[in-house]
């Protein structure tokens, strides 16, 4: 099977510092896969790569079949490309509602957005949106009141509102309670095989719930790759990430 998002010998300095240096990462259709390695291994500048925040110094990034390398932030994002950042950036004043029909607003400019219907593109009404991401009894709350867990969903569901075929989830469970954090595995786990996400992500646990393969970066390379137990149990992940995290074999 073809990747459907493929980063080939990718490399990226900052200042002289080499932030990624030869990455490579093959991920198919509907596949969810999780980045995982120690502070400054390059994972969000990957996911940087991907969306066209970053440019690559050299190398190539194709996504379903298009070289995103010189594509412009907004085309990459128009492409199918959506990125929730570790910050969430939702219209704080408005009503989840309104967050939604902004996202689901098909042509750009304001009177587009203003006289747009609230139907997704696929003809689904973002009240079942809403509904997905646990949201449906909040879709008149403004979106200032929500609690930190809603606000990463209200996100997520912008991104799917956007058609983002392929959804970039940076540290998306960072402050979360145990209780959200569960509710944002299954949410990503309701997902997969229909959108291929990419996660970075600390929390151990998370990833064992969510991950089927396992990409751990270190020094701007890939170290390792598998399954959560052929990660947990490679000598060089243990001795770079995971032992000091005190965490042994899955």
């Amino acid at each position: 099977m073809s990747a459907h998002l493929q980063l080939s010998d990718i490399r990226v300095s900052f200042n002289g510092f080499l932030a990624v240096n030869g990455l490579n990462l093959s991920i198919s259709k509907g596949e969810l896969r999780c980045l995982i390695g120690p502070n400054g291994a390059g994972k969000t500048t990957a996911l940087d790569l991907i969306c066209g925040k970053t440019r690559a110094d050299s190398g190539s990034v194709r996504y379903a079949g298009r070289e995103l390398s010189h594509m412009e932030e907004h085309l990459i994002a128009r492409a199918g490309v959506g990125r929730k950042f570790q910050v969430p950036s939702v219209f704080r004043q408005l009503s989840v509602r309104d967050n939604l029909e902004v996202a689901m607003c098909r042509h750009t400019g304001v009177f587009a957005t203003l006289l747009r219907p609230a139907r997704g593109r696929g003809g689904e009404g973002l009240e079942t949106l809403a509904e997905f991401v646990g949201l449906a009894d909040a879709l008149e709350e403004p979106a200032a009141n929500l609690s930190h867990g809603q606000t990463q969903w209200l996100e997520i569901a912008l991104l799917l509102a956007q058609d983002s075929e392929l959804i970039l989830l940076d540290e998306p469970t960072a402050g979360m309670t145990q209780q959200e954090t569960v509710k944002t595995a299954d949410i990503c786990n309701r997902l997969k095989g229909k959108h291929t996400i990419v996660v970075v992500e600390h929390d151990m646990g998370f990833v064992r719930e969510i991950g089927d393969v396992i990409s751990v970066m270190h020094q701007g390379q890939l170290l390792a790759e598998g399954t959560v137990r052929e990660v947990s149990q490679h000598e060089k992940v243990r001795e770079v990430y995971l032992g000091s995290m005190g965490i042994g074999g899955a």
